[in-house]
């Protein structure tokens, strides 16, 4: 089974969803969306699949939403798209994409919901947040 994370190395929740997948023994395919953005209408199909609608998609924090207006409710789908694609780090991240389905991996432990295989040592966040316990099951 393949698992693609769209990725943000400077951001902690995507450094803790990679390591959660490769917590469950699989080697993802990484895409740094930052550097290789997804076309428009992979990313369309991404949000779709999360279940999210594309407002829910927009990174606000560290981002130009402010400054271009993304904040006005009259906007339509097509233009917080076009935002999307024209400034990337709009994108939320990070995404995860397996057989099981597709999240927003927001916070980081929602990616459990879509791995094949289950975790295979105890894991904390880099908060040190604890997430898998010692047997390997899920801390709520």
């Amino acid at each position: 089974m393949t698992v693609t994370i769209y990725h943000n190395p400077s951001c902690g929740t995507s450094r803790n969803t990679l390591a959660l997948i490769r917590n469950a023994g699989i080697e993802p395919t990484i895409i740094e969306y930052l550097k290789s953005p997804p076309a428009r209408q992979e990313l369309k199909d991404l949000i779709r699949r999360a279940g999210l609608t594309v407002r829910e998609a927009i990174r606000e924090k560290g981002t130009p939403y402010a400054e271009l207006g993304l904040d006005n409710p009259s906007l339509t789908d097509e233009q917080l798209l076009d935002a999307m694609e024209a400034h990337p780090v709009l994108i939320n991240r990070p995404f995860v994409v397996s057989e099981l389905g597709v999240r927003l991996s927001r916070p980081s432990e929602v990616v459990l919901d879509i791995l094949p295989n289950p975790q295979k040592a105890p894991f904390a966040k880099e908060d040190g947040e604890v997430v898998i316990d010692a047997e390997g099951k899920r801390v709520v």
